[in-house]
């Protein structure tokens, strides 16, 4: 199913590219916000406070009645609102309305600064772009979040490949479609929500992006037997029992984490050769299983793939957050611990002692042996990670198809973000141990021996690995060839972890 036309209660896109003008006439921008509010209203913001936006706007400035009227829901004079907007035109496309000399927003709409400076726009919901996904207490089922942490993290985590065909599915208000549009020849969006799929549309025109194929129905679905070179979803994931499963844009409605083990095992068949998929997903940690093992089994056939989890809830912590979600806890507390109560017998029935979450991508390789690699990831990163993703499946890549022998052959460079460090008492002759560490992407460090330590110190792809073991071996007094047989392990790790980077020679006679 495509959509085309808006929903009655939305805003069209006829008069959306000069609204844009006026918008950026205005400084309505990110570095705009940043200006007239300053770091520490701005920062407020994301947590869904508002109060020092509004010490900040009760100027007259064009700038500080955008503000007021599409970020803080607040009404503008008519007059204020005409000298920065094409009043009329918004009026006509359902942008804004007026009453008593006064005009409000209908929608929420937040500058977004794209990845090379592009100033975009996220409509959403009123009172869902200021702080993103804060919660929809008091809203109704089908209500479409504006930017939050989930989305710009998702964000950040895609490889950005010139492509020919991307998907994103369950599109909320756009933005994965919006980042997407800038790299693909074609991009579909799909959501099971029909109002999800209006404000995309909104989203794309207020940002100047070429339209999308908008598509409603749940997950591939509205796909059919097509595929893709690139598959995004940041998916309804929440894990509630189903009577709770009131709120379109976070509940699946499936049991469990059911949906996210659909969505993940049906994206082998979308995806094309070499194509990538990315997801955030949650997942139960059930009695009695590996949660490692529980997420090897959703890879699908043919596709290698990298599952890092990021946080790790029990079951009280988990169902307190979305019942806040969802405002339960302002209401009747008999009705709330009544819901709460559901929440854990869920819970146990199923035998789930706490809750996962994280990053999954998928990357469609064909090949026999896949490389599935399935970690616990609680620290900082630097976002974007797009270019460590794709750098992570290139370097599986190369250990697959490189024996020990091949590897002690090649040459390699330590990481240009790789220091070390050495930890030991004070005044101490020796260090206790020496640690690698990366200060960019994923920020890994790694504890190495002296062998290690030495042997990272002397890779600047001058010399093959072996000739670099065999010279430690003689600083050591070590067996050259007992120190060749036990170095390869560790020196995969190195490379996995993306601290060494390897340099295949040309040259079939270095050693």
């Amino acid at each position: 199913m495509s959509t085309t036309d808006a929903s009655p209660d939305l805003p069209s896109a006829v008069h959306a590219l000069k609204l844009r003008e006026a918008l950026l006439l205005g400084d309505f921008t990110v570095d705009g916000l940043l200006d007239l509010l300053g770091g520490s209203a701005y920062a407020a913001l994301a947590r869904s406070e508002t109060v020092p936006a509004l010490r900040a706007t009760r100027g007259g400035a064009a700038l500080a009645g955008l503000v007021r009227l599409f970020l803080l829901q607040q009404p503008v004079d008519e007059a204020q609102a005409g000298a920065v907007l094409p009043l009329e035109e918004c009026l006509a496309d359902g942008w804004v309305v007026r009453s008593d000399g006064l005009v409000r927003a209908t929608v929420d709409i937040r500058p977004y600064g794209g990845p090379e400076g592009q100033d975009w726009f996220i409509v959403s919901d009123l009172g869902f772009a200021v702080g993103g996904a804060g919660g929809a207490s008091g809203q109704r089922e089908a209500v479409v979040l504006g930017v939050g942490g989930a989305s710009t993290t998702l964000a950040g985590i895609t490889v950005r490949n010139p492509v020919s065909a991307a998907l994103d599915i369950g599109t909320g208000s756009g933005i994965q479609a919006l980042h997407a549009a800038q790299h693909s020849g074609r991009v579909v969006a799909t959501d099971l929500n029909p109002r999800a799929l209006d404000f995309t549309r909104l989203t794309l025109a207020l940002s100047a992006a070429p339209a999308a194929d908008l598509r409603q129905g749940s997950l591939f679905d509205p796909v059919g037997e097509d595929t893709f070179d690139l598959v995004v979803s940041n998916p309804p994931f929440v894990i509630s029992p189903g009577a709770d499963a009131r709120l379109t844009y976070r509940d699946g409605g499936m049991a469990g984490d059911e949906l996210c083990r659909s969505l993940v095992q049906r994206a082998g068949d979308r995806l094309n050769s070499g194509g990538y998929a990315h997801f955030l997903a949650n997942w139960e940690h059930v009695e009695g299983e590996e949660w490692q093992e529980r997420l090897r089994s959703w890879v699908p056939d043919g596709c290698d793939a990298w599952i890092v989890q990021r946080e790790v809830q029990d079951v009280t912590q988990y169902a307190e957050l979305w019942l806040r979600d969802s405002g339960d806890h302002r209401g009747d507390p008999a009705r709330y611990a009544e819901r709460y109560e559901r929440w854990l017998d869920e819970f146990e029935a199923r035998g789930t002692r706490a809750v996962g979450f994280g990053w999954i991508t998928l990357r469609k390789s064909g090949v026999d042996r896949p490389s599935v690699v399935v970690e616990e990831w609680p620290h900082p990163v630097e976002q974007p990670l797009g270019e460590t993703v794709r750098a992570h499946f290139a370097r599986q890549d190369y250990l697959r198809d490189h024996d020990d022998a091949a590897l002690l052959a090649d040459r390699f460079v330590l990481a240009a973000d790789v220091v070390q460090e050495q930890v030991g008492q004070p005044g101490a002759e020796d260090p206790e141990h020496v640690v690698l560490r990366q200060h960019r992407g994923m920020r890994r460090a790694t504890k190495v021996d002296t062998v290690g330590a030495g042997f990272a110190g002397a890779c600047d792809g001058t010399l093959s690995a072996g000739r670099i073991l065999d010279a430690i071996a003689q600083l050591i007094n070590e067996d050259p060839v007992l120190l060749r047989d036990r170095t390869p392990q560790a020196l995969r790790l190195l490379v996995e972890e993306g601290f060494l980077e390897p340099v295949p020679s040309t040259d079939p006679t270095v050693r």
